[in-house]
């Protein structure tokens, strides 16, 4: 089937790439490989441009690294959308004494909030940054697709359940929905939603790797060394 390819970009990141040596990921190698029966014909990547942290500057070169090395793959398109950060009040959440890292929850499986010595929560003020854009983005793109009738496969790389409206609608416009979860534990509703599911493997990772040093028309590209 002509299928195109929707990946949620910080999504994919998060649920699969984040932690691994795997970041360095050519989409057409890998799309190719994880949907061997399916002739892929458009990648769309959506992301966002990230900002240097205090504790990363360097994170918005990598970005810059990686979003130069997809624009060598004819196939792929990177869309944009953007941060915005807040400062907001939130309660704050009780750490297991056993591990700061970690917070108590309760046997529900609920975060157990942190209470002052009159039993009233505690709460904060944090600086909240939110990704916007890119659910939109892929669900416009999808329902474009749709109705235009560009492919007969839709491929979703994304666990958000916030995309099971314009999923649906696109099923009712006659396209076959695949999904490629970044977590194993993700939306139950989006893999019921589906009408298969491949799920992403360390060889189809390890494999779909860019090479360390490669050439585009600007000069050189080279994998951030921490990657």
């Amino acid at each position: 089937m002509q299928t195109n390819v929707y990946i949620d970009g910080f999504n994919f990141y998060y649920g699969r790439l984040k932690g691994t040596a795997y970041k360095w990921l050519d989409l057409e190698r890998f799309c190719d490989q994880i949907l061997p029966r399916n002739t892929v014909e458009r990648i769309y990547y959506f992301t966002a441009k990230v900002d240097p942290r205090p504790h990363d500057l360097d994170q918005p070169a990598r970005q810059l690294a990686y979003i130069r090395a997809l624009a060598t793959l004819p196939r792929v398109e990177v869309h944009f959308g953007n941060f915005l950060s807040s400062v907001t009040r939130q309660p704050l959440v009780e750490s297991d004494p056993t591990d700061p890292r970690r917070w108590l929850r309760d046997p529900t499986g609920k975060p157990v909030p942190k209470l002052d010595e009159t039993g009233k929560v505690v709460t904060d003020y944090i600086l909240k940054t939110e990704e916007k854009g890119s659910d939109v983005n892929l669900a416009a793109y999808l329902l474009r697709d749709a109705y235009k009738g560009s492919c007969e496969c839709a491929v979703i790389v994304s666990n958000d359940s916030d995309l099971l409206t314009p999923i649906q609608l696109a099923k009712t416009e006659g396209l076959t929905i695949g999904l490629i979860p970044p977590r194993k534990k993700g939306s139950v509703e989006l893999k019921g939603l589906a009408n298969f599911k491949a799920d992403p493997r360390l060889h189809h990772l390890s494999t779909s790797q860019f090479p360390d040093t490669f050439a585009d028309a600007n000069g050189t590209i080279q994998k951030p060394s921490n990657w």
